[in-house]
């Protein structure tokens, strides 16, 4: 399947063991990082990885596969095994509550596969510095419910919070 073909994907639906969230991909905005997300969801890439960051009031964060393993202190370190680019233009939205971006090493064009959903109403400091390629259309109730886990000194969930499939859709 082309990259064409996997932004051209307009749905991405968690599977969560707390309920589903589903969102629209932003194909317009950031053509190259839906299709990396889409192309990783389609290999089964972020099944069994869970949510190894949750700051209440603010963002959580998954899409680690070392979250699978038993080492909590690796967690937020793995990734896919290459780095795409940001992807910021004219039609980049602002990072809300509800908006899907994808985490970085602190660092310009260093995306992989880890992304994060906003519960903050507004986080403008982060405008400019992550790529936004989604906003949730449904369940947005279970990312508030996420948000709100237990969660020790590093920000990592007491239980974990696993995504069991992810599923790419048209509509």
């Amino acid at each position: 399947m082309s990259k064409t073909e996997l932004a051209n994907y307009k749905f991405a639906t968690l599977v969560t063991m707390e309920g589903d969230v589903r969102f629209e991909l932003l194909g317009d905005s950031a053509p190259k990082t839906v299709a990396n997300f889409a192309l990783l969801a389609k290999s089964d890439f972020y099944d069994g990885v869970s949510f190894h960051r949750v700051i209440a009031d603010f963002m959580v964060q998954t899409g680690d596969p070392l979250s699978r393993d038993d080492d909590p202190s690796n967690d937020g370190s793995g990734g896919p095994g290459y780095q795409l680019e940001d992807e910021f233009n004219k039609k980049t939205p602002k990072l809300v509550r509800g908006m899907v971006a994808m985490a970085n090493a602190n660092e310009p064009n260093t995306n992989g596969s880890q992304f994060f959903i906003i519960t903050a109403d507004e986080t403008a400091w982060l405008d400019g510095k992550h790529t936004p390629f989604g906003r949730v259309v449904e369940g947005m109730e279970m990312v508030d419910k996420i948000s709100k886990a237990e969660i020790d000194e590093n920000d990592h969930p007491q239980k974990d919070i696993i995504i069991n499939d992810v599923i790419i859709s048209r509509e």
